[in-house]
């Protein structure tokens, strides 16, 4: 029986050449791809694959956040993300998000097919790097998880990044389903726990912890 895999990438190029290298693979089929983090849960808990492939730097909705929707409404389905991002800070909080592997990009090609049929068989994979990173954050007491972050709630976390790509309340209104006045207070609230007064400290903030590129 073929592994059913979605790809969740903000960039169609990098999309397609997984999607190549992938059904390359006699036991291992795509079965869905989408660009942004919200449509890429979306599709997921309407195709229930077996394995997502996904990108930490997501439109909407970032890739970790995706991947803990995912993980808390797609049970049987299992995150691994493949991302440029190495920062211990990163990695941490994606496996928190309950994410079975952590690949950098640079590494990907057959170690990523390795890693599918790990993880495909309940076990978690991670690429050399990614574990020297993870066991140097436990050892080194002074990079030990302070994860600003830690302090907003999930929909805070989702309104601050789309206030940083540039949304307005009205437009994050509609996208949240929520009124406008809800976004605001929800707006005021995370800028208070940051400890940030103005749009360009989020932005910088967001930079710092991997929520948005500076693309």
């Amino acid at each position: 029986m073929s592994i059913a895999v979605f790809l969740a990438d903000d960039h169609t190029i990098v999309r397609d050449g997984l999607r190549y290298l992938l059904e390359a693979q006699k036991d291992i089929r795509v079965v869905g791809e989408a660009g942004d983090g919200r449509d890429a849960v979306r599709k997921v808990k309407t195709l229930q694959p077996d394995i997502v492939i996904m990108d930490i730097f997501m439109a909407e909705l970032n890739g970790i956040e995706a991947t803990a929707q995912i993980c808390r409404e797609c049970p049987s389905t299992r995150v691994i993300m493949l991302s440029m991002q190495s920062s211990s800070e990163s990695i941490l909080r994606a496996l928190k998000a309950g994410a079975s592997g952590y690949l950098l990009k640079e590494s990907a090609g057959r170690e990523l097919v390795n890693a599918i049929h790990d993880v495909h068989a309940g076990r978690r994979y991670l690429s050399s790097k990614v574990s020297d990173q993870v066991i140097g954050a436990y050892l080194n007491k002074t990079e030990e998880i302070r994860d600003p972050l830690a302090a907003l709630s999930r929909r805070e976390r989702e309104v601050l990044q789309l206030v940083v790509e540039g949304k307005t309340s009205a437009e994050i209104a509609d996208t949240l389903f929520l009124s406008v006045k809800t976004i605001e207070t929800y707006r005021s609230r995370l800028m208070q726990k940051l400890g940030i007064k103005d749009i360009p400290g989020l932005i910088k903030f967001a930079i710092q912890h991997g929520l948005t590129s500076l693309e």
